[in-house]
């Protein structure tokens, strides 16, 4: 159905894809597997026509063509879901899928819109209600919206870009059920992604592509987690780190009877209590949505509880400001990485002094050769790709730039660093580097409260985690005692206990 051959692409001196080699089968679920910045992203880009390679050929279905844009990629029947949505969150369901296609033409007839967006939600089970605004609706139900909107203009291959990275683990079995039904129904698709259990349990083929070029094409079936991880990165994997017992001492982060209103004014935080201690790592696991965004923002100084404290080493920091906590010896890895995280048009180096930038001034001038020394430091501690510190952030793979913000926390050597989704859209190699660096801050007597949405995660680092549930704690276990059937029970409100 597809074939590339020989596609190169240059961005300067940097190669993002160096003579790729590609075949693609009619009604496959084909994996795209790579590190962050391996140039997976850039592939897939060309073959929707956002770039241009500089070498190579394109035949789709048996016949070389030269996409020219989106749009003709469309016309062929070439669809993408980009990581980043591209949803007006004003308009409703049906007005961002049939945007640019509108029935009736100039005078949008909205019920026959409606009308047909049910009918092919129904058809690829997409159920979401046409009339909803997307800001009102999941991640989950948003990623439905732009696959529908694909199928509305007639894809047949859907490129799928990190299609998991912003998934609770339900919402991702619940894609996984829908991409079996679209290839049921004969559609092709391509994901482009580094989680490896996720490749395993929906692709048929996988492509390897290392440092922008094609290892391997292999079978998924029969293989293992460990051999695709080796693929991936060139050596063997730790997929699980290695710990010594904690020892922890003082409490550093005490939140005593918090509570907290979401942005539609309900109750999101209730009466929350809890300590970390100098050397422990303290997990909060809970399917998303259940008051952990509110718990951190009133913690950094984001939102403004409604009642209870919160003291870092003792001091009062409750409804102090984001800049009076972090100077209060707090870092923070935010969930959402390009809202909180990053200036997207700001350089690496300008990211790495983000919140310190007065440590960075000279008569109240910024000493960009210290911040530039700083941006080299994470960069190579933290294998930011391209290792370019002049470089935009939003230049950056998704995976590449929540490095750069975990590079930033862990070097301001806080107190009690908190981190949230810490390894969101980074592959495994990166992943056991991240969680291997947590681990070594809580050795250095560091406290760390690891906020996450993957239970493995949770269950591999965290020395206690605590379990929250609309808006409570509602269990405490130890991390040897913790199963994944257990924490699923007490996500869910089923059972558990503080101990």
């Amino acid at each position: 159905m597809l074939k590339l051959t020989g596609i190169t692409k240059r961005f300067g001196s940097l190669v993002a894809n160096d003579s790729i080699d590609l075949e693609v089968r009619q009604g496959e679920i084909h994996a795209l597997l790579g590190e962050n910045g391996a140039g997976k992203s850039t592939l897939m880009n060309i073959l929707y026509g956002l770039y241009t390679p500089d070498a190579g050929t394109i035949e789709w279905k048996g016949k070389p063509v030269k996409i020219e844009g989106p749009g003709h990629a469309i016309e062929l029947g070439i669809g993408m879901v980009h990581q980043h949505f591209m949803l007006i969150p004003v308009f409703t369901v049906a007005e961002n899928i049939v945007l640019g296609m509108e029935p009736g033409g100039v005078a949008l007839d909205m019920k026959q819109a409606n009308q047909r967006v049910r009918e092919i939600s129904t058809q690829f089970g997409l159920e979401v209600d046409p009339e909803d605004k997307i800001q009102s609706i999941s991640v989950g139900q948003q990623q439905r919206v732009e696959i529908l909107k694909a199928l509305y203009r007639g894809a047949e291959l859907l490129i799928l870009d990190e299609p998991t990275a912003v998934l609770t683990p339900q919402e991702v079995v619940e894609l996984g059920k829908i991409m079996k039904n679209l290839v049921a129904q004969g559609r092709t698709i391509i994901i482009i992604t580094h989680k490896l259990k996720e490749v395993l349990h929906l692709a048929d083929r996988v492509s390897v592509i290392r440092r922008g070029r094609k290892i391997t094409t292999v079978e998924a079936q029969g293989k293992t987690e460990a051999e695709l991880a080796n693929l991936m990165v060139g050596r063997d994997v730790e997929l699980k780190v290695e710990k010594q017992e904690s020892h922890p001492t003082l409490p550093v982060l005490e939140v005593n009877h918090l509570s907290a209103k979401n942005d539609r004014g309900l109750d999101a935080v209730k009466d929350v209590s809890f300590q970390v201690r100098a050397g422990e790592i303290v997990g909060i696991a809970g399917v998303d949505g259940n008051g952990q965004s509110e718990l951190i923002a009133s913690i950094t100084g984001l939102r403004k509880p409604t009642s209870g404290t919160v003291k870092v080493n003792g001091r009062d920091l409750t409804a102090h400001s984001p800049k009076q906590v972090r100077d209060a010896g707090v870092g923070h890895i935010p969930e959402d990485r390009q809202r909180r995280g990053l200036v997207l048009d700001f350089s690496i180096a300008e990211n790495a002094a983000l919140g310190d930038h007065r440590k960075f001034t000279r008569f109240g001038l910024l000493n960009y050769g210290k911040m530039t020394d700083l941006a080299e430091r994470i960069v190579k501690t933290f294998d930011v790709r391209p290792p370019r510190p002049d470089y935009v952030a939003r230049s950056l793979s998704g995976g590449n730039q929540q490095k750069v913000i975990v590079g930033r926390e862990i070097m301001r050597d806080p107190n009690l660093l908190i981190a949230v989704q810490p390894t969101r859209g980074l592959d495994v190699g990166a992943i056991e580097f991240i969680h291997r660096r947590l681990v070594a801050e809580r050795d250095s007597g560091k406290a760390v409260l690891l906020v996450s949405l993957e239970l493995d995660e949770v269950m591999n680092l965290a020395d206690r985690i605590l379990v929250m549930y609309k808006g409570q704690i509602v269990a405490e276990v130890t991390g040897h005692e913790a199963t994944e059937e257990n924490l699923g029970l007490m996500m869910a409100g089923g059972g558990g206990a503080r101990g």
